[in-house]
């Protein structure tokens, strides 16, 4: 499959992002940055999600494959994750099943503190059984479903007032608008590319952030569309400029080739010895904190999650 290497780039930004948005302090607490950062950094991750698996399945659709490679890429790391945290926290029975079948982020919520951060997860897993079921049926008609199935989202948020949260039917318009960025790629005239392209990435960026804030009210609605023009401003840029070189950097990169396990296990961290105390401990902690999450995230992505992948790919080939 080719290879996207701004999406790789936007890919490291979206997880440091996150980490910063819940690690380090952006100013004084009454202004919230901090929910405000990490959030974008999760729609951008979203977004390109939503690209990845329209992607592949354009592709490929091969429904049976799909799932067994994508489920291999997920759920291994975290299960062992949820395994070590449940088990420690002496999680009850409907945080266990919930957690581990991926549906905490619906009511009654199962999400505990330390694994709170996987509602993400939950909705990620959920989404490739929708698209599962979706191709399966529809097949090519299916990805012509998915634009409508996003405003439909978005229009449910507005009508019930929610500008963010972390249940599906509230947020899957996120991953919904990588999905259609990754119609736009394939399906898309060559016009809407060149206008998406010409857009200013910077001053959406910033829009971004300001959609990611609860001050700005009527603006959180339009939080996926924004995020899919901002990485359609690179993905579709006719010329080369001076962030696409940032995007493009081997430190990017490496950190978006260990994205997903920094994701899973920085929550988890964050429970631990390393991520508590009071606030001149907790910042002092930091550091260490950052090191041991890389660390971890460098291990697991080289050698346990790198094994999983591969028997995923093993195993799909067999059907």
């Amino acid at each position: 499959m080719k290879r996207f290497e701004v999406l790789d780039g936007w890919r490291g930004i979206s997880i440091l992002l996150v980490l910063i948005g819940h690690w380090l302090p952006l100013g004084l607490k009454e202004w919230k940055m901090n929910g405000a950062v990490a959030a974008t950094g999760m729609v951008i991750f979203f977004i390109l999600s939503g690209f990845l698996i329209t992607n592949l399945l354009i592709r490929d659709q091969n429904i049976v494959n799909f799932l067994i490679r994508r489920f291999m890429r997920i759920i291994p790391l975290a299960w062992l994750v949820l395994f070590i945290t449940l088990f420690l926290k002496n999680a009850n029975v409907h945080q266990w099943t919930s957690n581990m079948l991926f549906y905490a982020n619906w009511p009654p919520m199962g999400l505990i503190d330390e694994t709170a951060h996987f509602w993400s997860l939950c909705l990620e897993i959920q989404f490739y059984i929708l698209m599962a079921l979706l191709v399966f049926l529809l097949k090519d008609k299916s990805f012509w479903l998915l634009p409508f199935l996003c405003l439909g989202i978005t229009l449910y948020r507005i009508y019930n007032g929610v500008e963010i949260a972390i249940n599906t039917y509230f947020r899957l318009d996120e991953i919904l608008a990588g999905c259609i960025l990754a119609l736009i790629y394939y399906k898309g005239s060559q016009n809407i590319k060149k206008h998406l392209g010409n857009l200013n990435t910077i001053v959406l960026l910033v829009l971004l952030i300001c959609s990611s804030h609860h001050q700005f009210g009527w603006l959180n609605y339009l939080r996926p569309y924004i995020a899919l023009c901002l990485v359609g401003s690179t993905l579709f840029s006719n010329r080369e400029k001076w962030y696409h070189s940032l995007l493009k950097s081997r430190f990017l990169f490496f950190v978006a080739s260990i994205s997903y396990a920094l994701y899973v296990i920085h929550g988890a961290l964050n429970g631990t010895w390393l991520g508590q105390g009071d606030t001149l401990e907790k910042y002092l902690k930091r550091p260490l904190l950052f090191l041991v999450t890389f660390t971890l995230a460098y291990i697991s992505t080289n050698y346990y999650e790198k094994y999983w992948i591969s028997l995923g790919k093993k195993l799909s080939k067999k059907t």
